[in-house]
Order: structure tokens, then C-alpha cells, then sequence
């Protein structure tokens, strides 16, 4: 009897080993990707009720009306039924690659290979994930007398960013959705997170809805997670208050940590999706992805270029759905490695560096560049003895070091000022941060463009388009200044400023509807105001804010023409258009490369004549219009107006053609 029992236990391990886990990519979704996607056709239908309503107000925010891409329409289910007669146990559908995971048997890995309709069938590698350096001292909830503010032991980190400040102005991060992908997180019982507006949670690892430690996790498998979420979302007074308290948050289990730690990136692509589908604004991972279990293949400092790892691809394609996204640089910085780790590469993530209490870089941060020369981190935030909330406990609290721990800290800024702003496209918030840091004007591959403000981030100008019209805002937090002092001043093209009174004023907020330029016009502005002393104040002190008119983003520090903040689209050329005189019309743009440029032509009717997609090349790139329709046969003289959508942002431009 004991003879069978180990001899079915050899069995069963033998099976068990000879499992793995597999992206099996598809060759199509059974619609031509070069033909545009009809809103009435099932496909759309279905990926449009996938997403609730907060998704479909993001995206349409940040898209415009063509809230569908081609990446969100389902995979085909004849496929997947094929897969599952052939008993192959699918894990996850990830309809942006267009692939399952799922757990395959080595004998079964050449017939997947062979099905008409699989293009590809790679390993899922699973991750080494490494915990932050926790410090020993714990901190029970009696001990807080020593402390005065309402803050506790937490102010020094939020602090160093301003976070207070802004606090005290009533912006705390309400109506913002904030998504976090980590270990676990055992909230509901303790009091700092207890009280926390968690809208959904799932655990990706084991397939349910529970977080929290379970029977089959290790124990300490939701210490980390719970340490994150305090830091951004935590709220006890007194003791610990997160960066952004009350925002709603998703929460999202991604790793399990037993023995080497071990992290799946198909979990992680997954829990982005079902984020995005919810209608998250801004995603936090504290995550770093390079090193492999023995036996599998490691990334190499060249996988760092945005374009290799599932998870930097997965990052860069829930921004190009109107999320702002966050992630950790890493703990590499004291070991052979020391560069940022996946998804810290992508290449519209914030990558967040660490410093501690006096702003001194922390010696454990990841650094810099990516692969392809891009600066890493973005920004950086107090990663030295962060204040947390210890899962396990209701009252406990710990210190700990690392970048998971001030990606929480930045993340939370960024909640503030959509908070305050929500009408901030996902572009808008990643340039304002970037410029409002301390080190834009120089940034460099160790703490990127510097150590990240609430206070700058919100004081920074923003546009906002209304009507036809570009409304100009600005805050300014100085109690010292008069109201009515304040003067906007506009150069066009370099010549003399003209000076305006503001036509709005409420809670520190300035509100002035711009003058009409024509799209594309360079403009520069500048503000003064006056203290009660009649002292003038300049802001910016010795430059000028510049922007082009049409476009949302305001520029300081970064140069016109460079990195992926500049989305500068040029006016179509020759206009009116002859095509039998002029053969094309074009389009110029910039690009930091590998970003998304979509154009939709659309007559007077408002009928969609032609629709040209690509994927930007780095630097200056071109795109051409001969006059046809999609079935090549020539428009129609009249008024056609073109609307583009490069990387999130949008553009609107009109023609005349004339046959």
C-alpha cells in the first residue's frame, strides 16, 4: 500500500514538473488589422461592454470619441475552445497581445505550435522579486504621544514632497481611481487602511478575490503590499496619513513570494487590463523584473529598451488608454546590475528613484539610462525609513527602504493634482510632474529630473479646451499675495508681451480663456503679482512658460524638441490640396519613437473617409495623404478635417481640397 502511494506521488511530481506555463500568441482576432474597426460590428460591441463607464470617460478624455483600439477587441473564441480540447488549462486572457497563458505539458507543446492559428508559444517567466530592506523597529499605535501632528511619524516623508502643503488646501485625492499591483494586502483590518475606499480587489496568483493571506500564501506574502498602500492610501490621525488618503484604490495581487520570490508577468499584464477596464487613472507597481529562476534566461541590460518584457509593454499600452502609471526604479543601485528593471523602462511609466530625509540620493536606487539612451528614473521620492502600516496587526506600524517605497509617495502626488484638475490628460500629468521636479532643468540617469513636489505640481500652469476655446489655469499657494494683482503676460512669436487680467478666481485657482492664435502659434508667458507690500513677484523667476497654441502641454525646462513630451504636429501642407497638382498632402510630427499616431480623415458629412495608423519612429516623421478613400478612389472637392491621435494626445486639423 505504501509502495502505490509512493509511487503515485513519483507520478503526480512528474506530471507536475513536466507543467509550465506558456504565452500562446494568435496569428489574428478574425478582423483585418488595416481596416478600420466599425462601431456596429460585434468585436466592438463586446470590447466596448468590457469597459464600466469611468473607463469609457477616461479614454474618451484622453482619445477622443475613437475610445476603441485595435488591441481591445476579444480573442476569438473558436480558438480558445480549440486550446481547451486539447485539455490545455488557459490561466489568463490578455485580449492587448493578443494571447492566452496557460499551463501546458511539454508533449503538448508541438501540437499547439502546428494549429493554423497560433502564431507563436513562449515560456512565462517567472521573476525574482526582491523585498524592500525592512528595518527592525516596530512602532505600536500607544507609542505616539511623543509625536505632535497630525502626521506622526509619516510627515517627514510626505514632507520632503510638499505633500502636506497641499493637503492643508483641501486637496487630498478624492474622485481619483489608484491602482496597486503588489504581494497582498491585509487591509481590512488594520485601522490605518480599514476605513480606505477599496473598490475592487482580486488576486491574480490564485484566481479569487481575497488579497489578504490565505492558507495556500506564505506567511509575510501581504507584508509588502499593505506597507505600499499605507504609504499612499493609509489614514489614522496622528500616526499615518497617506500621500493621497482619499483616493478610491484597485487592488491588485500580483506575486507570490514563497521560497525564491518567484513573480509571473502574466499576472502582472493581467491585472493592468482589469484595471484599465474599471477605469483606473493611475497605476503604482512596486515591482522590479530582471532575474530569473535557475535554468531560465535571464534579461539582459539590452531587455531594458521599453519594447522587450510582456510587463514595460503592458505598461505602455494601458498609457496609451489615458492612464498615468508609476512604477518603482528598482534596488539595484549597490549591486552588479544597478540599472532600472522592468517595467521601470517603458517608456511612459514614471520610474521613481529613491532619496532619504534630506534629499540625498539613497545608494540602493536603480539608475540609469535605459538600453536606448533614455533617462531613468523620472523623478525620485523619500525611499529611506518610510513610514508604513504592518500587515498581521491593527495597530502596527514599520519603517522600511526602497523604491516600492516611494513609488506610493509620487503616485500619490499625481492623484493630488488630478484631484484638483481632472480634466488633465494622462500627458498632461506625466509633463507637469516631469517639469514641476527639482532637477528639470538638468536631468541626469540618477535621480532623473529630480525630487517630485505636490506644491510645484499644482502651482504649475495647465490648459484645459472647452468649447473651442483653451482655458488657462493656475494656482498660486503664496497667502502673502493680492488677488488682484495678478497679470498673465503673452508673447507671440517673440514679441512684446501683452499683459491680461485673469477672468476667474476661485479656491487659489486663476482661470484665463486664451486669446485666439492660429494652431501651432509659439507662445510664451510669464505671471506677476504683488504682496500686500506692493513687492513684485515674477513666476517663473527668470524664464518664460512656453506652449504651442492648440496643443495641451505647457513647457519650462525641457527642450522644445526633444524627449517624448514633445508631440509638436505640424499644420498639413500644401493646403488647399490639389492632388492632381500636388499628388500628397503631409503631416509632420515628432516622436520619441515606438508611440502610437493615428489619423482619421472625415468629410463634411462627418463620415470617416480614410483612417492611416503607424508607430512612430524616433524624431521626425512624416505622413502622407494622396486624396483617396479607403477604397482608392478620389475624394470629393470640400472641407475635410483630420483628427490625429498621437500617443493619447489629440489633434484637430482642417483641409480644402479642390479638384
Amino acid at each position: 500500500m505504501n509502495k502505490k502511494i509512493i509511487l503515485l506521488l513519483v507520478i503526480v511530481t512528474s506530471f507536475s514538473l513536466a507543467q509550465q506555463k506558456y504565452f500562446i500568441f494568435f496569428k489574428d482576432k478574425g478582423i483585418d488589422k488595416s481596416i478600420s474597426l466599425s462601431k456596429s460590428s460585434s468585436e466592438y460591441q463586446i470590447a466596448v461592454n468590457s469597459l464600466k463607464e469611468k473607463a469609457i470617460e477616461r479614454r474618451k478624455k484622453n482619445l477622443g470619441e475613437e475610445i476603441i483600439r485595435f488591441e481591445d477587441l476579444p480573442l476569438r473564441n473558436d480558438y480558445l475552445n480549440e486550446l481547451r480540447k486539447l485539455g490545455i488549462k488557459i490561466v489568463h486572457e490578455l485580449n492587448w497581445f493578443n494571447c492566452v497563458s496557460a499551463v501546458v505539458s511539454q508533449d503538448k507543446i508541438d501540437i499547439i505550435r502546428s494549429l493554423p492559428f497560433v502564431e507563436d508559444i513562449k515560456p512565462v517567466k517567472r521573476i525574482s522579486f526582491k523585498k524592500d530592506l525592512i528595518q527592525e523597529s516596530l512602532l505600536k499605535e500607544n507609542n505616539f504621544n511623543l509625536f505632535v501632528n497630525e502626521y506622526g511619524p509619516s510627515f517627514t516623508q510626505l514632507n520632503l514632497s510638499d505633500v502636506p502643503l497641499v493637503h492643508s488646501k483641501g486637496i487630498d485625492g478624492r474622485n481619483v481611481l489608484v491602482g496597486l499591483l503588489d504581494s497582498g494586502f491585509d487591509w481590512k483590518r488594520h485601522t490605518a487602511l480599514s476605513t480606505r475606499d477599496v473598490v475592487a480587489e482580486y488576486d491574480f496568483v490564485f484566481d479569487d478575490s481575497v488579497t489578504a493571506n490565505q492558507s495556500q500564501d506564505v506567511p509575510g506574502q501581504d507584508f509588502h503590499g499593505t506597507l505600499v498602500f499605507s504609504i499612499i492610501g493609509g489614514y489614522r490621525d496622528s500616526i499615518l496619513i497617506g500621500s493621497a488618503f482619499n483616493s478610491s484604490f484597485l487592488l491588485a495581487k500580483t506575486e507570490y513570494i514563497a521560497t525564491e520570490t518567484h513573480v509571473e508577468e502574466d499576472n502582472y499584464a493581467a491585472a493592468l487590463i482589469w484595471m484599465e477596464n474599471l477605469g483606473v487613472d493611475i497605476t503604482s507597481s512596486s515591482l522590479g523584473y530582471n532575474e530569473f529562476d535557475t535554468g531560465e534566461d535571464s534579461y539582459t541590460y539590452e531587455d531594458m529598451n521599453g519594447k522587450t518584457t510582456i510587463v514595460s509593454k503592458a505598461v505602455d499600452l494601458a498609457f496609451e488608454r489615458g492612464v498615468v502609471t508609476f512604477t518603482s526604479a528598482g534596488n539595484e543601485g549597490n549591486t552588479k546590475w544597478k540599472y532600472i528593471t522592468a517595467p521601470a523602462d517603458a517608456f511612459n511609466v514614471i520610474a521613481v528613484g529613491s532619496v532619504d530625509a534630506q534629499n540625498n540620493p539613497a545608494s540602493f536606487s536603480s539608475v540609469g539610462p535605459t538600453y536606448d539612451g533614455r533617462i531613468k528614473p523620472e523623478v525620485v521620492a523619500m525611499g529611506v525609513s518610510v513610514y508604513g502600516a504592518l500587515a498581521g496587526t491593527t495597530n502596527d506600524y514599520r519603517y522600511a527602504n526602497g523604491t516600492s517605497t516611494s513609488s506610493p509617495i509620487a503616485a500619490g502626488v499625481a492623484a493630488l493634482l488630478l484631484s484638483k484638475f481632472p480634466h488633465l490628460t494622462n500627458s498632461q500629468v506625466r509633463s507637469i510632474i516631469l517639469e514641476s521636479s527639482s532637477n528639470s532643468q538638468s536631468p541626469n540617469n540618477q535621480i532623473g529630473y529630480g525630487l517630485i513636489s505636490a506644491k510645484s505640481a499644482l502651482e504649475f500652469p495647465n490648459i484645459r479646451q472647452v468649447n473651442g476655446s483653451y482655458l488657462l489655469n493656475k494656482i498660486f499657494f503664496d497667502d502673502s499675495k493680492n488677488p488682484n494683482s495678478i497679470r498673465l503676460h503673452i508673447s507671440e512669436d517673440g514679441a512684446s508681451f501683452t499683459s491680461y487680467n485673469f477672468n476667474t478666481f476661485k479656491d487659489d485657482t486663476y482661470e484665463f480663456v486664451l486669446p485666439s492664435f492660429s494652431n501651432g502659434k509659439k507662445l510664451e508667458f510669464y505671471f506677476t503679482y504683488q504682496d500686500s507690500s506692493g513687492n513684485l513677484t515674477r513666476v517663473p523667476s527668470n524664464k518664460n512658460y512656453k506652449m504651442f497654441y492648440g496643443l495641451l502641454n505647457i513647457l519650462l525646462n525641457l527642450n522644445l524638441s526633444s524627449n517624448n513630451l514633445d508631440y509638436t504636429v505640424s499644420d498639413i501642407y500644401p493646403n488647399p490640396f490639389l492632388p492632381l497638382k500636388n499628388k500628397v498632402v503631409r503631416i509632420n510630427y515628432r516622436s520619441s519613437g515606438n508611440e502610437s499616431f493615428r489619423l482619421s480623415i472625415i468629410d463634411a458629412s462627418g463620415r470617416s473617409v480614410k483612417e492611416i495608423s503607424q508607430i512612430s519612429n524616433p524624431g521626425e516623421n512624416v505622413v502622407e495623404w494622396d486624396g483617396t478613400n479607403d477604397e482608392k478612389i478620389l475624394c470629393s472637392s470640400g472641407v475635410y478635417y483630420f483628427l490625429i491621435s498621437l500617443n493619447g494626445k489629440q489633434f484637430g486639423k482642417k483641409l480644402v481640397l479642390l479638384k
